[in-house]
């Protein structure tokens, strides 16, 4: 069962800011620098510029690189029993799935069938380390962020689900709560979700110190000093 309930004021405004941000916000939570549970490197955005994928975390681990060994009634039930699993619980839901084949991945879990699938089922987004494709004809509104771009489903099947899984670096257990857009995924520690609207409006405003005067049509070395020396004494 999920842990995490999200009020829907909070939410709204997850919807709306990037994960830059939302990362920034969660060291104004803490009140310290080196937060970490964040995805690493260039990862592959369906839909760049899309709203972020906000979500709890349904996990699962997938290989895709060769044939599977199991029994083809084994491969069917645990399909099934996947599916199953992504349609519990209450609250969004988001996928995310490890490829274990990573960087070697060549199988694309996440096309045009079950994009439908999972979007059908309720769920508001995917991010895996694994392969994404169908790009043009995928629903439009259920975005993805991806190790890769490829053509192929390889040889792609469920490995196991319910579990703790890495993508990117990300580690992902059942029920985090998850923000991802273009930039990358990161996992909102549950503590600090109650003060979390608080320091995003807090994050915000410390940048405008900067943003306004810099946008500005009379902005110069002087302005930008003046600006600068407010915006350190507010800084986390």
């Amino acid at each position: 069962m999920d842990q995490i309930v999200i009020e829907d004021r909070t939410l709204a405004l997850l919807r709306q800011v990037d994960t830059p941000t939302v990362c920034n916000a969660i060291e104004v939570a803490q009140g310290r620098r080196g937060f970490s549970f964040f995805t690493r490197g260039t990862m592959q955005h369906s839909r760049p510029g899309s709203p972020p994928i906000v979500g709890l975390a349904r996990t699962a681990r997938i290989a895709s690189a060769a044939p599977a060994t199991a029994p083809p009634e084994t491969l069917r039930k645990r399909r099934m029993d996947y599916y199953r699993y992504m349609a519990s619980g209450t609250g969004p839901r988001c996928a995310v799935i490890e490829d274990v084949d990573y960087p070697d991945a060549i199988g694309a879990w996440w096309g045009e069938i079950n994009v439908a699938v999972h979007k059908g089922l309720g769920m508001v987004g995917a991010v895996t380390n694994g392969v994404i494709r169908d790009l043009d004809v995928i629903d439009p509104d259920f975005p993805l962020l991806a190790g890769s771009i490829g053509v192929s489903h390889g040889f792609v099947h469920i490995v196991e689900t319910h579990t703790t899984v890495d993508v990117m670096g990300l580690r992902v257990r059942h029920g985090d709560l998850i923000h991802a857009d273009r930039h990358g995924a990161l996992v909102i520690p549950a503590s600090d979700l109650p003060g979390l609207e608080e320091s995003i409006n807090s994050v915000i405003a410390h940048e405008a110190i900067i943003l306004n005067p810099a946008r500005a049509g009379d902005f110069d070395i002087d302005k930008l000093e003046t600006a600068w020396a407010a915006f350190e004494t507010e800084r986390t």
